[in-house]
């Protein structure tokens, strides 16, 4: 019997995770770029590291998973994390990696954006916290970094804080601005950015919102610097130029006693930037024929959203592994050497699609897609549970429920009644060239007719046409 093969949970031989955080994440091919040295030394002793999130939509996609668990790596080895919204910032856009300029949210989109995905990161790294937990990572809470420095924050649970810029945006004039922050910027080092640059080259140009938008990003690090101790900020590669305007800034307002030129001052604060995840093609990863993969689950269902990692290419495979999960880089080697003995069987891909979705929708998430996965793609439905299909597709479009008199009637009208076939003629030709099966079966007759002794576990006929159309009938 050629099932769709799952693996037994996996909790690996405990092997104590690298005690710094750097060590960790240039194992895993994490570090694109760090703005000093000193930032290894500096994260041998508790520390504060934020990554910002904008909420252009009001769900994250799986593109934006990167930086969220370069923030879990941190959050599990003690040091205390700062998500932070872009609800001020979000208004305007970062032009970081964009040629165009971004369309203007409405101010009820920006806030029913914001609202969505800060329940999304808190939901995240709730989860996240027992996904490390399980893996044999000590999350017990974070110690605040520099308890002086936060003497006014609140210490979120578990070692993280959820914020919103525009707790300390709507209160800052446009001349206040200008006064404590613009005057410290110099106009040739932000005409120097890459992401000014290439605009400033292009017909398009740059609007003044968008150049000053480091600015912005710069002054949220020199206030979380002040109000939370935040000393590191994370991000991906195209935000290495708001980093360090970031890191200027904070060097320009908090010159040390003795020092004259504050460009000489020492370090005080940090960056570090996480490459772009794309695929082998270079495609940006996330991406699938234009649309985003969502972690919400009312825009990618949970059985979706494993199938996607579950498709994950072969050459793909492996640093999907290492960047988006907690496996240890030497199970993960022992997995690729598994895998590559049979591809087909797709143990990488099944490991990265369970290690994911648990991540972000929970253990028993893992199970429900898996059941949806055996519905859809399993050559042997006759181990089915009804109940267990019942709660893995509710609410999915292709599970009917159906009363006995409602199915007694033939199979070529059913494919037509619940859109497998445009009409009833169209479903005879389809069952003419053998290309609808009941249960796996290939129909025949096209005036055949589904009867009790034909239902998987006394309630279930499952109607295909070819490899992804399908209906799930319920008989109650």
């Amino acid at each position: 019997m050629n099932r769709v093969r799952h693996l037994a949970p996996r909790r690996w031989a405990s092997s104590a995770p690298a005690r710094n955080v750097v060590d960790e994440l240039e194992a895993r091919g994490f570090i694109q770029a760090v703005t000093s040295p000193a930032l290894r030394a500096h994260l041998e002793s508790p520390s504060c590291v934020y990554v910002g999130v904008d909420p252009s939509a009001s769900s994250l996609h799986v593109g934006n998973l990167l930086p969220l668990l370069g923030l879990l790596h941190f959050r599990a080895r003690g040091h205390h994390a700062l998500a932070l919204i872009g609800g001020a910032t979000g208004s305007i856009g970062d032009p970081s990696g964009r040629s165009t300029e971004r369309n203007a949210l409405s101010p009820a989109d920006l806030a029913h954006n914001v609202a969505g995905i800060t329940a999304q990161v808190e939901r995240f790294f709730e989860r996240g916290i027992e996904y490390a937990a399980a893996r044999g990572y000590d999350v017990g809470s974070a110690l605040p970094a520099q308890p002086a420095a936060r003497a006014s924050a609140t210490l979120g649970a578990g070692g993280i804080d959820v914020l919103n810029n525009h707790d300390w945006f709507r209160d800052v004039s446009f001349l206040d601005f200008l006064r404590d922050v613009g005057k410290f910027a110099r106009v040739n080092v932000m005409m120097a950015r890459d992401s000014v640059k290439s605009r400033l080259e292009s017909d398009a140009g740059i609007s003044f919102t968008e150049f000053s938008y480091q600015l912005l990003q710069a002054y949220d690090f020199a206030t979380l610097y002040k109000s939370h101790g935040c000393r590191v900020q994370l991000g991906g590669s195209d935000q290495w130029g708001n980093i360090v305007a970031g890191i200027d800034l904070i060097r320009r307002l908090n010159v040390p006693e003795g020092v004259v030129d504050e460009a000489n001052a020492p370090d005080q604060a940090y960056g570090l930037t996480i490459p772009l995840l794309t695929t082998a093609s270079g495609e940006k990863f996330g991406k699938s024929a234009g649309n985003a993969v969502w972690l919400d689950e009312e825009r990618t269902s949970v059985s979706d959203f494993y199938q996607f990692f579950h498709r994950a290419n072969d050459a793909d495979v492996e640093k999907y592994l290492s960047v988006l999960t907690l496996v240890p880089p030497a199970q993960i080697a022992e997995v690729m050497a598994e895998h590559a003995k049979a591809p087909k069987l797709r143990v990488a891909q099944t490991l990265l699609a369970q290690e994911v979705t648990e991540l972000v929708h929970s253990k028993s998430a893992v199970s429900k897609a898996q059941t949806v996965q055996n519905v859809l793609y399993g050559s042997d439905l006759s181990t089915l549970k009804s109940a267990d299909v019942l709660a893995a597709m509710d609410g999915d479009p292709r599970l009917v429920r159906v009363r006995p008199e409602d199915i007694d009637v033939p199979v070529s009208k059913l494919a037509a009644s619940y859109g497998l076939a445009k009409s009833r003629a169209e479903a005879n030709r389809v069952i003419e060239g053998k290309g609808l099966r009941v249960n796996g079966f290939v129909v025949q007759d096209p005036r055949a007719k589904i009867t009790s002794g034909d239902l998987i576990d006394g309630h279930l006929a499952l109607l295909a046409r070819g490899s992804r159309d399908i209906v799930v009938l319920y008989i109650e």
